[in-house]
């Protein structure tokens, strides 16, 4: 899914604002000059960066639940390789969710491990800016299980420099299991002309994703003859968005998309937008898909409150799904949040690609060119491959209702991309 525009490889990482944070570092095509190679050993170590503190919490402990399933299915050992799980935290209680020292800090920690050979993570695309160059330089692999702004992939909707500036070795060392904001915006047009919207006003959170979104929406929802009547950046240090929501009502729009997350004041933003505007359908992408977020809005606005989210119906997966959602729920005493899944999948292509790379299993760069290589796979997903930027072939996003405070699924959609 999801979020500080990003920065540096490890030896220059600037931590600064939640967003804008200056790279360094060429993005030319030049080598590593540290890192990759064997670890020398057996034992080796996958790192977890997730944010397990406020609001996000539910669905990052969620998400290390299916990464952890599906490293008990494989007896904790790919071939001779013995696999150490390590969990770690990009967030602080003083913020409530990710932080980008907390995130340097994690990247960094498992750079510095000889024996590290895949990180998963973030879960935030702008946590994803500041990790990627650090792991980058060290010759790493990190599949992240949520993360959708475009340009940590593609320079297509992306901003300038990207997404060279996040890979200053000139090598790709990054991919996700999750279909990227290209996609989920198309799907979110879709999602509002189907009910209905004429003519809609756009909020955003102004981190990585939120804002990344947000733009993909107006200009998808602009191609499609969808009236876009603003696109504002709030301030989530704010007590309640009343006069934003009135300046909302005197627009004339008949639905709101919110491009952030739910650490970032959505509900606050549903609730007061919802409330001056009675009819206005409200409309959030994967950022707001779980249950901290859908258990905080009130049942009045629930009826008119439509989500996008690549997590699809468990009866619309393969059987390996069935089993997982089973699995699941039997261990941990309640049915997973939408990213577990991604989580899941995650671990899974990391075993992948270090059993493929064989004898190499413990070569940073062997599982890297694995990973790369992932074709036709037949997941809990469905079919997909990896392409060269990293992403996954996956297209299909699902259209999300909310009734008593859970996501319920409503459809496919199948959107047609801008680029």
């Amino acid at each position: 899914m999801l979020r500080v525009r990003s920065v540096a490889a490890s030896s220059c990482l600037a931590v600064g604002l939640a967003f804008g944070v200056a790279a360094c570092g060429s993005s030319n095509n030049g080598t590593s000059t540290s890192g990759g190679g064997s670890t020398g050993s057996n034992n080796l170590s996958i790192y977890s960066s997730l944010p397990l503190q406020g609001d996000s919490r539910p669905q990052s402990e969620s998400v290390v639940n299916g990464e952890k399933l599906a490293l008990q299915e494989h007896g904790g050992k790919v071939g001779n390789y013995t696999i150490k799980y390590v969990s770690l935290d990009d967030s602080t209680a003083a913020t409530g969710k990710w932080e980008p020292g907390a995130t340097s800090s994690d990247a960094r920690k498992a750079a510095q491990d000889k024996s590290t050979i895949v990180y998963l993570g973030e879960f935030n695309s702008g946590a994803s800016a500041i990790s990627i160059p650090i792991l980058n330089e060290a010759g790493i692999l990190q599949i992240s299980p949520s993360n959708t702004y475009v340009g940590l992939t593609r320079s297509e909707g992306a901003d300038k420099g990207e997404p060279d500036k996040y890979y200053p070795s000139g090598k790709r060392t990054y991919g996700r299991v999750v279909p990227a904001d290209h996609i989920q915006a198309a799907a979110q047009v879709a999602y509002q002309k189907d009910q209905g919207c004429k003519k809609t006003y756009i909020l955003n959170d102004k981190e990585v994703y939120g804002k990344g979104i947000a733009d993909a929406v107006q200009n998808d929802g602009k191609a499609q003859g969808l009236v876009i009547a603003g696109n504002d950046g709030i301030d989530t240090k704010a007590a309640n968005f009343r006069s934003l929501a009135t300046k909302i009502k005197g627009t004339g729009a008949d639905c709101m998309f919110f491009g952030g997350i739910t650490d970032n004041k959505a509900a606050q933003v549903w609730k007061d937008v919802g409330a001056a505007n009675p009819t206005m359908k409200l409309f959030g992408p994967d950022g707001v898909a779980e249950s901290a977020f859908t258990t905080k809005i009130p049942a009045s606005l629930q009826s008119r409150t439509y989500i996008t989210n690549p997590t699809l119906d468990p009866k619309l997966y393969p059987p390996a799904a069935q089993d997982f959602f089973k699995t699941y729920k039997q261990k941990y005493g309640k049915a997973p949040e939408p990213y577990a899944i991604y989580g899941y999948e995650a671990m899974q292509d990391a075993l992948l690609a270090i059993q493929n790379a064989g004898s190499k299993g413990n070569d940073r760069a062997e599982v890297i060119k694995q990973f790369f290589n992932i074709k036709d796979r037949d997941s809990v997903l469905g079919k997909y491959s990896i392409d060269p930027n990293g992403d996954t072939t996956l297209s299909d996003y699902g259209g999300d209702k909310v009734k008593g405070g859970q996501l319920v699924f409503d459809k496919v959609i199948k959107a047609q991309t801008q680029g």
